[in-house]
């Protein structure tokens, strides 16, 4: 089994997939206007219309009700997806900090409300851990 990707159901797919093209520099590659990944070496992050939803089961999925899943992305400088991110976030739940496992994080909302960890190792156990 391989893990392969993640998807979001959305209201607004336009508007989600502009928020994760400039928190992440990555541009979306488009299959419809109700569907949209940003692809990664590991996975990708998929992001899909309310129209999609029937397709799968209807009523099976609901646009910004997510309070359980954090969405973890590594990156090499936190501090710098902070800066960026300034003024496009709403939500800064916790600062760039330096967490006890060693990795230094900065977690946000997306604007569904979806939380979004953005971190890099800094301690030398975690860089082993997360060796590229």
């Amino acid at each position: 089994m391989a893990f392969v990707s993640i998807r979001i159901i959305t209201g607004d797919v336009a508007r989600l997939v502009g928020f994760y093209e400039k928190a992440t520099g990555i541009v979306a590659a488009w299959a419809t206007e109700d569907f949209a990944e940003l692809r990664t070496p590991g996975a990708t992050l998929a992001v899909a219309g309310t129209r999609t939803v029937p397709l799968f089961a209807p009523g099976s999925a609901r646009p910004a009700d997510n309070r359980s899943v954090i969405t973890e992305l590594l990156v090499d400088d936190v501090d710098a997806v902070y800066r960026n991110l300034t003024g496009l976030v709403a939500d800064f739940v916790t600062e760039p900090t330096t967490m006890p496992w060693g990795n230094r994080s900065l977690l946000v909302r997306d604007p569904d409300g979806n939380l979004v960890n953005f971190f890099a190792p800094v301690t030398a156990a975690a860089i082993e851990k997360f060796a590229r």
